[in-house]
């Protein structure tokens, strides 16, 4: 199989990427790495030495490519499912980049600080970090339910870059900060994330690994079961 993702199956950033392929409908392999295992993890740095997942491998073209945004712009431009993840019209691809990038830097990222802290192992340090964290999404989330008004997806009417960064920084910001009941809009866009295929087929693929996230009490038993 030409296409190999190289990845962990709990990583919201791998996410981001299989919701791409499963868009397109790419055939391809999905190889998880073990940075805690030494063979694991020399192949995988001898592939790509900054070390960070996902990293798309495309050996039916001998090119390897990392950064999920530029994964995605690639199977777009490779291996193209039926609708684009950029839109072809310039304002309506420059929505969809931009608000990648917002749920890239404003979501997801807050979300690793917090889990982070809880990783150092210290109440204190992980109660600090998730405390800026839940400001962080608080403003985030605002934003988000502004833009959804009269939209269907992040950025308009189509299934876009954005959606495949928002679904998995929405699924493990909610664990930090849960959505405010006056968030209507992002709550039911939530749902409809859920309810993409491409989404839920991640979803399933990733119950078996839940019981290792460091957060797994906060977990709704809708997914952490399986129900």
């Amino acid at each position: 199989m030409p296409l190999i993702l190289h990845l962990h199956p709990l990583s919201s950033y791998c996410w981001k990427a299989l919701i791409a392929l499963y868009e397109a409908g790419a055939p391809f392999e999905a190889r998880r790495v073990d940075l805690g295992e030494a063979a694991s993890r020399d192949a995988f740095l001898a592939l790509w030495p900054i070390g960070k997942m996902p990293v798309l491998e495309d050996r039916a073209r001998g090119r390897v490519t990392p950064e999920t945004s530029i994964i995605i712009e690639y199977l777009d431009r490779w291996y193209p499912g039926e609708a684009p993840m950029l839109p072809a019209e310039p304002e309506a691809q420059l929505e969809a980049r931009l608000w990648d990038r917002l749920y890239d830097t404003y979501v997801h990222l807050p979300t690793q600080k917090a889990v982070a802290g809880v990783l150092t192992g210290d109440p204190t340090l992980a109660s600090q970090a998730e405390a800026r964290s839940r400001q962080e999404l608080a403003i985030a989330y605002g934003l988000i339910e502004k833009a959804l008004e009269g939209r269907a997806w992040a950025a308009g009417e189509a299934f876009t870059i954005a959606d495949c960064a928002a679904a998995p920084a929405l699924f493990y910001a909610r664990t930090i900060a849960p959505f405010p009941p006056e968030a209507k809009r992002l709550a039911a866009y939530f749902e409809r994330l859920v309810e993409r295929p491409s989404f839920a087929r991640v979803l399933d693929e990733a119950r078996p690994w839940f019981s290792m996230f460091p957060l797994k009490e906060r977990l709704e038993a809708r997914f952490e079961g399986g129900a």
